[in-house]
């Protein structure tokens, strides 16, 4: 029994080795040499070691704390929002009286397979000078003269969480729906018979028992925001000045844009991970103490 044990063992590891070889060469070592790279100085391949001082050099880069703030912003806004939306969406396709709800789902979930480029097209003539939206505004007297969105500072980034919110809803729905549908019918239809309201039963059972899914969409969400870099590209490429240039696009000025300085690039890139390894600890452990 126990040779055989052994054996299905071995069978199994070399089942795997193939696949844990190429995710280590082609997914971990990249991770320890971005390290690396984070530990030298110089432009171009002119590298040098130098420790830490590109982690030092990021409290005094007005660049970086600017474009890192913006990003935190679109993910403080745009991921509540976003999946408080999903999650009511989903809530309601979810109820067996609502006829066409796969005509719905299908729509919903549309813009997250259009184009980035595309939807950024869209967005930029929805709110230009004389796009839709000013178009509106103007004909309901709500402004005496257009608003210029894309550049103005603060409207350029409520541009961006919108489309954001737009694109991102679609997707999310999708696992809300998911995991509401492999709730067991009988724990509501348990609830009901004991007289608990639909209110209740949707915060004291449904919510609770989509924690999990919780947990996973927010860091999901958290995650892609902090790497957000097509939407501000194409709509405002970070301007005006850098207003809304985000951290993934700094990330990439700084490697292809301006004189190549990858060491330092890779020095931010590593505080973007170090963002999201205390964003996902703090969610755990408030799930943990919130739902056990």
């Amino acid at each position: 029994m126990l040779s055989l044990e052994k054996h299905e063992n071995k069978t199994g590891w070399m089942m795997v080795l193939p696949a844990t070889i190429l995710i280590a060469i082609f997914g971990y070592l990249p991770i320890v040499q971005g390290f690396l790279l984070s530990l030298q100085t110089g432009k171009g391949v002119n590298l040098t070691w130098s420790g830490f001082a590109n982690y030092a050099r990021l409290f005094q880069d007005s660049i970086f704390w600017t474009t890192l703030g913006n990003t935190l912003l679109y993910a403080v806004v745009h991921i509540p929002i976003m999946l408080f939306l999903a999650l009511v969406i989903a809530l309601l396709l979810n109820d067996k009286r609502i006829p066409f709800k796969g005509f719905f789902r299908t729509c919903i979930f549309l813009p997250c397979v259009t184009s980035l480029v595309s939807y950024a097209i869209l967005f930029r003539s929805i709110f230009a000078v004389d796009g839709v939206v000013n178009n509106l505004l103007l004909t309901l007297h709500m402004v005496s003269e257009p608003i210029p969105f894309l550049l103005h500072p603060v409207w350029a980034k409520v541009v961006i969480i919108l489309a954001l919110i737009w694109r991102n809803t679609g997707y999310f729905m999708v696992f809300f729906l998911a995991a509401l549908q492999g709730i067991d019918p009988q724990i509501h239809e348990a609830a009901r018979i004991d007289g608990c309201k639909p209110s209740q039963s949707l915060f004291r059972i449904t919510i609770p028992m989509l924690s999990p899914i919780i947990f996973l969409t927010m860091i999901m969400s958290m995650i892609s925001t902090l790497q957000i870099f097509d939407e501000v590209v194409n709509l405002t490429n970070g301007g005006p000045g850098d207003a809304t240039r985000s951290i993934s696009q700094y990330i990439y000025d700084l490697s292809f844009t301006y004189v190549p300085s990858y060491g330092y690039s890779a020095a931010v890139s590593y505080v973007v991970l170090l963002i999201v390894l205390v964003f996902t600890l703090v969610q755990k452990r408030g799930k943990e103490r919130n739902y056990g």
